[in-house]
């Protein structure tokens, strides 16, 4: 019997919801979107890139339901998780963590809406989305922008493609990530 059964997490737990966030966050650190798309490479643009990957990956799963929303919610646990290390990390006070999370967090429903409703309008839209919270510059580069959008809505249709138990056991291919599927060519 355990005694703190009441105090346990109510939600479904999605077990290989580490690997698929892993995965996520590997596919968003590869030097292609630092190097030839102008990304700067700094919290800010690795946060850029990672929310593109992590709304992709939020978005297939949405359709489904049920178990798919479990894990939605597993990963984006694991992001807040990740994002309050990273504050402690850069040095912010266990004081200032809640005020700083709140605004990371608005910050960053606001964005993976505003993919959402771009990817609705087609590609343009969502080039312009991104070169608006393109980080770093007052405007972002419009190559980097209609690539970067490509590569989204490619990402999207390749994981459309793939099975829910694939991304329930933490499976998850993008582009560029099977032999042969340069993911240069794609951003270029």
């Amino acid at each position: 019997m355990n005694p703190l059964h009441p105090l346990t997490k109510w939600r479904g737990h999605a077990p290989n919801a580490a690997k698929l966030y892993g995965a996520i966050v590997a596919q968003a650190r590869l030097p292609v979107f630092y190097q030839e798309l102008a990304v700067p490479d700094t919290l800010e643009g690795r946060f850029f890139v990672l929310s593109l990957h992590l709304f992709a990956v939020l978005h297939r799963l949405k359709t489904e339901g049920g178990a798919a929303l479990d894990l939605a919610q597993e990963l984006t646990d694991r992001f807040s998780e990740d994002l309050e290390i990273v504050l402690r990390e850069i040095g912010v006070g266990d004081l200032a963590i809640p005020k700083k999370m709140r605004g990371l967090t608005s910050s960053s429903a606001s964005l993976l809406q505003a993919y959402e409703a771009a990817l609705e309008a087609g590609e343009g839209a969502i080039a312009a989305t991104i070169g608006e919270a393109f980080p770093g510059q007052h405007s972002a580069p419009k190559a980097a922008t209609l690539a970067l959008a490509h590569y989204l809505t490619r990402t999207i249709c390749e994981l459309e493609a793939q099975s829910l138990a694939a991304l329930a056991e933490g499976e998850v291919r993008f582009p560029g990530t099977v032999p042969g599927d340069e993911l240069g060519d794609d951003l270029s």
